[in-house]
């Protein structure tokens, strides 16, 4: 179902909560959101519908891909850039990594570990920090 976008910072900088099965929703929620707003979007984190769960969806080209409870375990290549956010007016400097690798359940819970590089790996940083409650 199509959610409304939160804009309010102070929801936003609340730290989600570890996601269940029984958030399977959110994922669906997600899809339809981004979906609607693919001119302007190519991530989202839960907390940008409203809900506080640790749950993030990324435009990877004409698929989209789901990550539940997504951990950060190695990063390369820190460069400095600017980032502009759905939630938040502007564009605003942050620190990301070239090279990432994060581990996650997919869509269907099962426990994933891949590397991401490049374009992916910054939205991929950016909606874990949402997640994590950190604003840029």
């Amino acid at each position: 179902m199509l959610k409304p976008i939160i804009h309010d910072p102070i929801f936003l900088a609340q730290k989600s909560e570890k996601a269940t099965r029984a958030d399977a929703q959110v994922i669906t929620d997600l899809k339809d959101t981004l979906m609607a707003n693919a001119q302007q979007c190519v991530g989202m984190a839960a907390n940008m519908i409203g809900v506080l769960k640790n749950i993030i969806i990324v435009a990877d080209g004409p698929r989209h891909l789901i990550m539940v409870n997504p951990t950060i375990t190695e990063k390369t290549g820190k460069f400095e850039t600017e980032e502009g956010c759905l939630s938040l007016p502007g564009i605003r400097p942050c620190t990301r990594y070239k090279n990432i690798t994060v581990t996650y359940l997919d869509e269907n819970f099962k426990k994933q570990r891949k590397r991401f590089s490049g374009w992916t790996a910054q939205i991929i940083q950016h909606e874990i920090d949402h997640c994590n409650g950190v604003l840029i």
